[in-house]
C-alpha cells in the first residue's frame, strides 16, 4: 500500500508540473514575464466563479441601499477606470472585450478589488479615509486591474487545487504506514501550515509586485502621474494599525514597496510624459 501511494503521489506531480502555463499577458514596458501555474483551472472557469461572486457582492450591498450612494463619486470611479480600461490591450488585447463592471460600496474598508473578467469594486472607506487624489486612485485602481489582467485568481484557484491534492495524499499516506489517524490528522494540519508558506505566500507578493509594476503602467499610459503611487503608500503607512511582519505577509511592507516604486519609475515616466502631451 506505501509503494502503492507513492508512486500515486508520483504521478499526480508529474501530470501537476505539466499544469504549468505561460499567461498570455505581454511584459509591457515594465517587462513583467513569468511562467504561471494556471493549468488546474481554466480561464472560463476563473471568470464565470469571479462574475458569480461579484454578482452576489452587488446583490447584497443594493439590498442593503451601500451601492453608488454617491453618484458624483461612483462617476469619478467609472471615469478613471474607464482610462486605464483603455490601456489595457497593451498586456492584453482581449481582456478590452471583458465585460467590465464597476461599483462603489459604503464600508469602512481601506479597499478595492478587480476580479477576474474585469470586476471591480471600489469601498468609499478608500476613498474616505486616504482622501486619494485621481492620480492615486488611477495608481490603486491600475494595480487591481492589474491582478485580472495577470490571471492571479486564477492561479491561486489552481494553487488551492494542487494544496488540496496534496494534503489529501499526505494525510492518506500517514494514516496508512501508521495506521494511526491522530497521526495523519496532524501531519494534514502540519500540510496545511507548509504548503500555505510554501505555495501561497511567495506567490501572492510575487502577484503583488507584478500588479504593481503593470499598474504603473497602465496609469501612466492613462496619462496620471505614476509617482502618486509613492504619496499613496506614504498616506498608507500613515494610517498606522498593526502589521505583520513582511515575511509572513502576502504583501510587502510600505516601505519596500515604496522603494521598489520608486526604482520603476525611470521606465514609467517617460510614457506618462508621452501620453500628457497628446
Amino acid at each position: 500500500m506505501k509503494t502503492n501511494l507513492i508512486i500515486a503521489a508520483s504521478v499526480l506531480s508529474l501530470q501537476l508540473a505539466g499544469c504549468a502555463t505561460t499567461s498570455t499577458t505581454k511584459a509591457g514596458a515594465v517587462g513583467v514575464e513569468r511562467k504561471q501555474y494556471v493549468g488546474l483551472v481554466s480561464e472560463k472557469e476563473a471568470e464565470q466563479e469571479s462574475a458569480l461572486a461579484y454578482q452576489k457582492t452587488v446583490k447584497e450591498a443594493q439590498d442593503k441601499k451601500v451601492l453608488n450612494t454617491d453618484s458624483k463619486e461612483t462617476q469619478r470611479v467609472r471615469n478613471i477606470a474607464n482610462r486605464l480600461i483603455a490601456q489595457v490591450g497593451v498586456f492584453r488585447p482581449d481582456a478590452l472585450n471583458w465585460k467590465w463592471e464597476v461599483n462603489v460600496m459604503d464600508s469602512k474598508e481601506v479597499n478595492a478589488y478587480c476580479m477576474a473578467g474585469g470586476k471591480i469594486m471600489v469601498y468609499t472607506g478608500l476613498l474616505d479615509q486616504i482622501k486619494p487624489s485621481d492620480d492615486e486612485l488611477a495608481a490603486v485602481m491600475g494595480h487591481e486591474i492589474s491582478h485580472a489582467l495577470r490571471e492571479h485568481v486564477r492561479e491561486q484557484m489552481s494553487r488551492a487545487k494542487v494544496q488540496q491534492y496534496g494534503l489529501l495524499g499526505l494525510a492518506a499516506a500517514v494514516g496508512v504506514t501508521t495506521k494511526n489517524a491522530d497521526n495523519a490528522n496532524a501531519a494534514l494540519a502540519l500540510g496545511g501550515t507548509v504548503a500555505a508558506v510554501a505555495l501561497t505566500l511567495p506567490n501572492s507578493r510575487t502577484a503583488e509586485h507584478e500588479a504593481d509594476e503593470i499598474g504603473l503602467e497602465l496609469a501612466a499610459r492613462a496619462a496620471y502621474n505614476p509617482e502618486a503611487a509613492i504619496t499613496l503608500w506614504n498616506k498608507m503607512n500613515a494610517l498606522g494599525g498593526s502589521k505583520p511582519p513582511e515575511f509572513l505577509s502576502t504583501h510587502p511592507s510600505g516601505d519596500s514597496r515604496i522603494a521598489d516604486l520608486k526604482a520603476m519609475m525611470p521606465r514609467v515616466l517617460p510614457l506618462y510624459q508621452a501620453a500628457k502631451s497628446k
